[in-house]
């Protein structure tokens, strides 16, 4: 029977103890107290805190903000209103006779003085008509002036003369009707303007009342606006306004008219604003704003960012009082621009948090710090 701390040919086992278990064990025992060391270093040299924010009032640190000083500015006011150019005049071209048009002298889109032929109908057999006028006219002076003679001579009575001078009346009245019917086959431009269309060609026969064509008188333009009731006191007649066109070009005009009721509908006033326009280069019918100043107000700059909602929904925004508490101050907007807004309701000087302020409520106590400083700071980083 073999062992079992034996081989097979019966030699016992033997473990040799070297160095090198030595060395394992140490190393262990080294790494072990290592751990222990390193765990209770936090016990005997403590983290350095960091520092706390002044805590406020209701024992909660009290929140950072930005804040500026502004200081209040006059300022011109301005009603501005978007309205249209309407021509001064405009109306429609009808034929006054009917007949074949004969010819056409001006172009459509051609500015015109008053009185100029635009086109011209066929005289047909009105032409004949001036004639027999003429030729009645004639016999009819003939037969006053015998009437007359022989009245001088005593063979004639005054009844005579008198029907004479009846019949000549008559063949005056007679011409002067066919005169004027050829002076209708010509249609003329009835005031100085644009022919802003004209829809007939030679060959064309039209009937008289038929329209032929519109004409407009664009100096001066009209624009035309609408007043709220709010803003009526503030707006009359011989105000100087400054009118921007859509298209880019900027005229000075006058208030010409303001309405004297209003629309029962929108409640507004229709006013107008005269502009001239002598070279016709704005044309009739483009979008307009016009800028009529109204007086002076006194009023902050700030960006409408800063803008908040009273509890009650009162637009205002929020400021730093006595003892860095927010306060808030209901404003009233003043007038627009594209970089900011100006506004009303603040003192002349005021210290306005501009960062921060809609995360504070009125009455919170705050870390105030200069806008300033801080855009400084960030800089010098």
């Amino acid at each position: 029977m073999t062992h079992p701390n034996s081989t097979e040919n019966g030699t016992p086992l033997a473990f040799d103890d070297t160095r090198r278990s030595g060395v394992s064990g140490w190393l262990a025992v080294l790494l072990t107290l290592a751990l222990i060391a390193w765990m209770g270093s936090g016990y005997i040299y403590p983290t350095p805190s960091a520092p706390e924010e002044e805590p406020r009032q209701d024992g909660r640190r009290a929140a950072t903000v930005a804040t500026r000083h502004s200081m209040a500015e006059q300022i011109s006011q301005f009603f501005v209103a978007e309205g249209q150019a309407l021509p001064d005049r405009e109306t429609m071209l009808r034929a006054e006779t009917s007949g074949e048009i004969e010819s056409l002298s001006v172009n459509k889109g051609e500015i015109l003085e008053r009185g100029v032929e635009i086109a011209r109908i066929a005289p047909a057999e009105r032409s004949a008509q001036l004639a027999q006028a003429t030729a009645e006219i004639e016999r009819a002076q003939r037969e006053v002036a015998n009437a007359q003679s022989l009245l001088e001579r005593g063979v004639a009575t005054q009844d005579r003369v008198t029907d004479a001078n009846a019949a000549l009346a008559t063949a005056q009245a007679q011409l002067a009707t066919v005169e004027q019917g050829l002076e209708n086959t010509i249609i003329r431009a009835p005031f100085a303007g644009l022919l802003d269309d004209l829809s007939i060609d030679p060959g064309e026969y039209v009937q008289a009342g038929t329209e032929v064509g519109r004409i407009i008188d664009t100096d001066p333009l009209t624009i035309e606006v609408q007043v709220p009731q709010q803003a009526v006191s503030t707006i009359h007649a011989g105000q100087v306004a400054t009118v921007n066109f859509i298209t880019g070009e900027t005229r000075e005009g006058t208030v010409a008219y303001v309405s004297g009721s209003a629309n029962a509908q929108t409640r507004t006033f229709r006013a107008e604003v005269e502009v001239p326009n002598p070279d016709g280069a704005i044309p009739a019918g483009v979008s307009a704003q016009i800028r009529v100043p109204v007086g002076t107000a006194t009023a902050h700059f700030v960006s409408p960012a800063i803008l908040a909602l009273g509890t009650d929904g009162t637009l205002g925004i929020k400021t730093l009082e006595d003892g860095n508490i927010v306060g808030f101050a209901p404003v009233e907007i003043v007038r627009a621009q594209t970089d900011g807004i100006w506004i009303s309701g603040l003192p002349d000087s005021a210290t306005i948090i501009t960062i921060g302020q809609g995360f504070v409520s009125a009455g919170e106590v705050v870390d105030p710090r200069d806008e300033a400083a801080i855009a400084a700071q960030d800089a010098a980083q």
